[in-house]
């Protein structure tokens, strides 16, 4: 129910506000409203919000071990340790699939994870869910629908990043450095776990072999932004933990506890890096890919 004028005046002298510059009752309300809703939002260490990538090079039981690695890594003890060691020992995590620039499937909405019993929780939720596939990769779209999600649950985190997996460069939707430099404007961290397994894909489409500077030049961007590569979807889960103790440390220093964790394939953000052969490269494969297809 709105405000009437006079309350609303009166909250706003309350709260501090100039009563010369005060907006109009409906507006002031409005206003006072979301300060309101803000001021409910519970405090935590980080906003992650993981997007996975279930485009056409990925079948069904390599999207399944994708799923499986994130909810084994969740409940990893370095993982919940690093959660606890933050400021409130607390986070905020939601999960996605993407695949094509209209494909995002909500598979898991923005959960507090404070202690082992919350992680297992979350991980048997990424379990129960069902997976499926699609067919393109747009790691824009991906981005676009990542961007409006932060801050609308009821956490409100220190530092908000996006963590997305992928086995292939953007090739549908919008121009992904567009869409990367949009998330950045809003303060978003973009992390990147690119898939490096060597497999061909299903219909044929070519494997870019550097993927994983692709993603530095093209995906990645922030504060203490980095790269983590999966060699394999077999020990996903490890690249997964990795990755996840990063994220969850506090940014933008690597703890030093990262080098007792193996010897990971790692990138971190170079600023004003480039990549070589444009952040377009995927949707010029796709249509020499195509145009080939047309020739035969």
């Amino acid at each position: 129910m709105p405000l009437k004028p006079l309350t609303a005046l009166v909250l706003a002298w309350l709260a501090g506000l100039p009563m010369a510059a005060l907006p109009s009752s409906a507006l002031l309300s409005s206003a006072l409203l979301s300060s309101a809703q803000a001021a409910e939002q519970m405090p935590v260490d980080l906003e992650l919000l993981l997007a996975i990538d279930i485009s056409g090079s990925i079948d069904a039981d390599e999207a399944r071990l994708q799923r499986e690695g994130y909810a084994r890594a969740l409940i990893d003890k370095d993982v919940i340790k690093a959660i606890k060691g933050g400021i409130h020992g607390k986070v905020a995590i939601a999960y996605f699939d993407w695949s094509d620039s209209y494909v995002q499937n909500e598979i898991l909405d923005w959960t507090l994870i404070h202690d082992e019993a919350s992680a297992r929780a979350v991980s048997q939720r990424l379990i129960d869910q069902q997976t499926r596939t699609a067919r393109r990769t747009s790691i824009s779209g991906a981005i676009n629908h990542a961007i409006p999600r932060f801050g609308t649950g009821p956490f409100k985190g220190v530092r908000k990043v996006l963590d997305i997996s992928g086995d292939g460069p953007n090739n549908d939707g919008g121009p992904i450095d567009l869409a990367r430099d949009k998330a950045l404007a809003a303060g978003i961290v973009i992390n990147g776990l690119p898939i490096m397994n060597g497999k061909v894909n299903t219909w044929g489409f070519p494997v870019l072999e550097d993927l994983d500077r692709y993603f530095e030049g093209c995906v990645i961007g922030g504060p203490g932004s980095f790269v983590v590569v999966a060699e394999g979807f077999d020990t996903f889960h490890e690249a997964v933990r990795r990755k996840l103790i990063l994220e969850i440390a506090t940014a933008p220093a690597v703890p030093p506890a990262w080098q007792r964790l193996g010897p990971p394939v790692f990138h971190k953000a170079q600023s004003g890096y480039r990549y070589s052969k444009g952040c377009d490269i995927g949707g010029r494969q796709s249509q020499e890919f195509w145009r080939r297809r047309i020739d035969q």
